[in-house]
């Protein structure tokens, strides 16, 4: 039974009246006004996505690790700044805790929402690509309980992928209850991965930029910025509330440049960091495709790697969980206590337990685990280079800051945002400079292999479906859907029956159909192959099997987002209300079609007319023509004169070189004056009254609702 029949009915139509008056305000708001609504409860419900997950995410490794296995983890300043224990005081059940962590998150995902699985980032990027209004709310909880365990349990993750997929599915929410079209929902899934991110790192600055640049390999969502930037600085806002607006790894370093030479150092760490990217992107995918193509049952895979997990953790205690903590340990002089053969060990020690924790099925992020593989290598780099080589600085805070800059700026192909983000992190700017350096040679070094840590990216905006569309056919975006539907030639009710329903469809021929409700509103969509596959009762209302997913668009949508829509979400076709959601027309990818062509026809025409209008001639092909039935590759033209466009009755086409002139079509051609009056001879019957006078050309109007009503209502039909 549907939630909203559980609703009583005077709610329900205020509710919808509701939906109506706003949806009507967002399609008619400006820019600014629109995004800063949205924008503000993106980022009121990102802000309080990260807190919950993050309470979330304490509770359980407080308690998995604290107190039964006897183990604190270190947490860095802005978290309370606690110290690691000196050893586990149960160490033969950290295995048991990590793989049983693994096996409870895989119960959850496999059953409840197998899209969960995973880093999540990927899940958001991809939704941005091909569907932002398919994430469901489901998804976003399992997604946070199964993380805060799998993490908490002791699983190598971060928490920016739960707090990125909360935040851009509700981005994908609003898209859906609103009738965002789809360009506003890219934006509003973008801007609430960025929020997310940036609110449960205190990084606001660089969370808006990631939103743009994460998308792309060698691009930006530019876009989504301003609206990133208000809904990541809401979501820190109202994170900061609840857990303080310090830096998450307080004022580290105040550093200054004093001498080129010290840039070298940092040019080092740069294509160390490079190197150990690749590592991680290709040593991360390879761990999962193992278990991917292995034939241990998926819910026992996460069970299994967090058991491995467990065992290194013996030996490497860092990599548990986040690794917050032994970052804020790397950035103090501390660090100088730690043995050569552990730092160096712990980047590749993390690249696997994060492949064993997430790649084999387990929730959790990626970026987490890149900031401390990369504080590592910055680590090793100074503690190698401090004894033995002048210039290095006593500080290893400098090559840490940057090490994270530039291991995982690089292989996440976000190099300006991450650079913001660790510098917010760390309170301090003055390293930018030198970390431009690292980040830049180390992107040289990933960029030759092609490579990145999340596949979902496209190369650039040229590779972005929605773009694609926009660029390839530009004139869509002059056409109206209110120019281009077609009145629908069936509508069925809540009402209905579905055996109603199924004698329609016969009767009519039709495939589909919209379904208003008893206030004579759109409130979804009914398809007869997908009735056809449904086990119901006989009896059974319209109301318990339509699809309320189905979207529709107002009458002063432009062609380019129909299109896109009819695309991107695979319907074959799209409803169109008006202001209070009653059904005005219907629209198909046939209908954009027609209009498409007419308006590039009237495109062509205006082209001709802007030079001399006595080089154009537009004129009937007479019967006694001799061009009459013959291609126009064979016609008698004379040279330097070019046939634009037939319009053959109610048809108008761009003719090509095996086009068959017939009696009646309307030729336009361009020429000289006196060519064209030859041509004009040619196509005549009888002697021309004015051969001098080209006749001017008659204006060219979009298909008529009358006339083409009977192909244009064809839109529903298999």
């Amino acid at each position: 039974m549907p939630l909203a029949s559980l609703i009583p009915v005077p709610i329900q139509l205020r509710i919808a009246s509701t939906r109506s008056r706003l949806s009507r305000w967002f399609a008619g708001a400006t820019y600014v006004e629109k995004w800063l609504v949205l924008g503000i409860l993106i980022g009121i419900i990102a802000g309080l996505g990260a807190v919950v997950f993050y309470a979330a995410l304490t509770t359980a490794s407080t308690f998995l690790f604290e107190y039964v296995a006897g183990y604190t983890l270190p947490s860095p300043i802005g978290e309370g700044f606690r110290t690691a224990s000196s050893g586990y005081l149960r160490p033969y059940l950290v295995p048991a805790i990590v793989g049983f962590g693994g096996l409870i998150s895989a119960i959850l995902v496999f059953n409840f929402a197998p899209e969960a699985e995973g880093h999540g980032t990927d899940a958001a990027i991809s939704a941005v690509h091909h569907n932002p209004k398919s994430i469901r709310i489901r998804a976003v909880l399992i997604k946070i309980i199964a993380s805060a365990i799998t993490i908490g349990s002791g699983g190598s993750g971060g928490r920016e992928g739960p707090t990125g997929q909360i935040s851009a599915g509700f981005g994908s929410f609003l898209a859906r209850i609103f009738d965002l079209n789809p360009t506003d929902s890219r934006i509003a899934v973008a801007s609430g991965v960025g929020s997310g991110i940036g609110a449960i790192f205190g990084a606001p600055l660089g969370g808006a930029v990631l939103a743009t640049e994460i998308m792309y390999r060698d691009d930006f969502e530019v876009e989504a910025l301003l609206p990133s930037f208000i809904a990541s600085t809401v979501a820190y806002l109202v994170f900061g509330l609840f857990e303080g607006y310090g830096p998450l790894f307080g004022n580290t370093v105040s550093y200054h440049l004093v001498h080129p030479t010290q840039l070298v150092w940092f040019a080092i760490i740069g294509l160390v960091s490079g190197g150990i990217g690749l590592l991680y992107a290709r040593g991360f995918y390879g761990i999962a495709h193992r278990f991917s193509h292995s034939r241990i049952p998926q819910v026992l895979r996460p069970m299994i790697g967090g058991i491995i997990v467990g065992c290194i953790a013996l030996v490497v205690p860092q990599v548990i969980g986040t690794g917050y903590g032994w970052i804020q340990v790397s950035l103090s002089r501390s660090l100088a206590a730690m043995p050569l053969w552990l730092i160096c060990v712990i980047p590749l020690a993390r690249i696997l337990a994060t492949g064993l924790s997430i790649g084999s099925g387990g929730s959790g992020g990626i970026f987490g685990p890149g900031m401390v593989i990369g504080a590592f290598v910055g680590a090793a780099v100074w503690k190698i280079t401090q004894p033995i080589l002048p210039g290095t600085a006593l500080d290893p805070a400098p090559y840490v800051i940057v090490g994270m800059m530039a291991c995982f700026g690089s292989i996440s192909r976000a190099p300006l945002a991450v650079m913001l983000m660790v510098a917010e992190m760390t309170g301090t700017l003055s390293l930018i400079f030198p970390a431009m350096v690292a980040v830049g040679l180390a992107t040289l070094i990933i960029r030759r292999s092609d490579a990145t840590i999340y596949q979902s990216q496209l190369r650039s905006r040229d590779d972005s479906p929605a773009h694609q569309l926009i660029a390839g056919m530009p004139l869509l975006a002059s056409l109206t859907a209110a120019q281009v539907m077609a009145k629908p030639r069936l509508i069925l009710r809540t009402s209905d029956t579905v055996e109603d329903a199924a004698r329609l469809f016969e009767s009519s021929g039709l495939n589909g159909a919209p379904v208003i409700s008893k206030d004579e509103r759109y409130v979804g969509g009914l398809d007869a192959h997908v009735l056809a596959g449904k086990t119901v009762k006989a009896g059974t209302i319209i109301e318990q099997v339509m699809d309320e997913a189905l979207a529709p668009a107002m009458l002063e949508t432009r062609g380019s987002i129909l299109l896109e829509m009819l695309i991107n979400t695979q319907q074959p076709w799209i409803p169109i209300v008006d202001g209070e959601r009653r059904i005005r027309g219907i629209v198909s990818s046939s209908d954009l079609v027609r209009g498409y062509r007419y308006t590039l026809l009237r495109s062509l025409r205006r082209v001709s007319y802007t030079g001399n209008p006595d080089n154009v001639l537009e004129v009937p092909l007479a019967q006694g023509s001799p061009l009459v039935h013959l291609p126009l590759r064979t016609a008698p033209l004379p040279l330097g004169v070019l046939i634009t466009q037939v319009e053959r009755g109610k048809e108008t086409f761009i003719p090509t070189g095996d086009t068959v002139l017939l009696p009646n079509d309307r030729i336009t051609a361009l020429g000289s004056k006196d060519r064209l009056a030859a041509v004009r001879t040619l196509l005549a019957a009888a002697t021309p009254s004015d051969p001098e006078t080209p006749r001017q050309p008659k204006g060219v109007t979009p298909a008529s609702p009358k006339g083409e009503e009977k192909d244009a209502q064809q839109n529903v039909r298999s």
